[in-house]
């Protein structure tokens, strides 16, 4: 694994395995939505493309997500691995909103100085309506492109409950 895509829908744990992941490897992490977000206002990055291009044609790198669909294509002919964070509903809500909670309650700062504000949670894309609204979408998504012989001979590795996730990770970096 040089190259490895870790995705899954918001809450999923995408950054904690990906930057665990590339910590243990050696491998440069980044994280696609602080390079997505470059400013307030959750203000997209007008370099977003080029600066995930230069990422990905390097030889060894770590990213976490999906990514806008102007660079999904890209990443995916790319990585050599796709790690699926493939969890059940339930998991997922219960960890967007703790999550979602516990930085709108601390007013955590986020990718470009942005917080997820209280009246954020009535947006059809605050990340909690997202996982809710978007789940079976990405799922099937996913599933399409892990078939889809233009990424061939890509490695996806489905995971599908945190304790697998866990497991796979230790067995791939030695720790936990």
């Amino acid at each position: 694994m040089e190259r490895v895509l870790v995705l899954g829908i918001s809450g999923a744990g995408k950054s904690t395995l990906a930057r665990a992941l590339g910590r243990e490897l050696g491998l440069p992490y980044h994280e696609l939505d602080a390079l997505h977000f470059c400013g307030p206002q959750w203000r997209v990055s007008p370099t977003f493309a080029g600066d995930t291009a230069r990422i990905v044609a390097g030889d060894r790198w770590v990213l976490d997500g999906q990514g806008p669909a102007a660079v999904r294509d890209l990443m995916w002919k790319r990585a050599d691995t796709v790690v699926w964070l493939d969890l059940p509903r339930h998991v997922v809500m219960r960890r967007v909103l703790h999550r979602s909670l516990r930085r709108s309650l601390r007013h955590e700062q986020l990718f470009g100085g942005n917080r997820e504000a209280w009246r954020e949670w009535l947006r059809a894309d605050h990340p909690v309506r997202w996982a809710w609204s978007r789940f079976a979408e990405r799922r099937t998504e996913i599933t399409q492109r892990a078939a889809d012989p233009r990424f061939a001979p890509l490695r996806v590795v489905r995971l599908s409950s945190p304790r697998e996730a866990a497991l796979w990770l230790r067995g791939h970096t030695g720790t936990a």
